[in-house]
């Protein structure tokens, strides 16, 4: 026995239970359409809508807090701006300032083209001169790490950062490893992050210079060598 509907259709099963059997075209053809991207092209994005989401709650959170202390709303934002900056100051507590990795993607040499190891030893001369201690001590870093690529103890690589140069320095120059990620290290504070350079700060990169052209490289031991 079959029983019509407007929505479908029941059909009796052998046990003589009814279940009914939605048959709506039309509707499904009328679905699967509005489905299609073309209504939804102004729909909000995701980021739009998590925005929306993020904004409404700050907005109900500054009248719970207005409601709390009574009044027009005024004491209830100073109180979520100063929740606001006690959670960011707990973040800068915790993780510090983000100059490091600021830091760390900064390339050594600009893309202007390269220059010699003495030209960079002159350009930080004449910012010395000048007084231009930031300057100064990267051309300085720059001039000795293009000197070692001279000296082929490092290849040239460009988009090369301050702290590769150092870690691979002193690979070829164990002796002299500490002191070159320390440089590599005042060059990224100072060229990338917020410390203020000065006379010291160059004359310990001019220094390191020196010595590292004095420098060469321990000679490999024979392997196997008769004594």
């Amino acid at each position: 026995m079959h029983v019509w509907g407007d929505w479908g259709r029941a059909v009796i099963t052998a046990d003589g239970a009814p279940v009914t059997e939605l048959r709506d075209p039309a509707r499904n053809a009328a679905r699967e359409e509005l489905l299609k991207p073309a209504y939804h092209r102004h729909d909000p994005t995701l980021v739009q809508r998590i925005s929306s989401w993020v904004w409404d709650q700050l907005g109900k959170l500054l009248d719970r807090l207005g409601s709390v202390v009574g009044g027009d709303g005024t004491t209830g934002l100073v109180l979520f701006l100063v929740l606001f900056a006690l959670l960011a100051g707990g973040l800068w507590w915790r993780f510090g300032r983000p100059r490091r990795s600021a830091a760390r993607a900064g390339a050594l040499f600009a893309a202007d083209g390269p220059l010699t190891a003495e030209q960079h030893r002159a350009a930080a001369a004449g910012h010395a001169a000048a007084g231009r201690w930031a300057e100064a001590v990267r051309e300085q870093l720059r001039a000795l790490i293009r000197s070692l690529e001279e000296r082929t103890l490092l290849d040239h690589r460009p988009g090369r950062t301050a702290d590769e140069a150092a870690r691979e320095a002193g690979r070829q120059l164990p002796e002299h490893a500490a002191e070159l990620i320390a440089a590599a290290r005042l060059f990224d504070d100072i060229a990338f992050g917020e410390r203020p350079a000065d006379q010291a700060a160059h004359q310990r990169l001019a220094e390191l210079d020196e010595r590292l052209r004095r420098t060469r490289p321990a000679p490999l031991s024979p392997a196997g060598g008769a004594a």
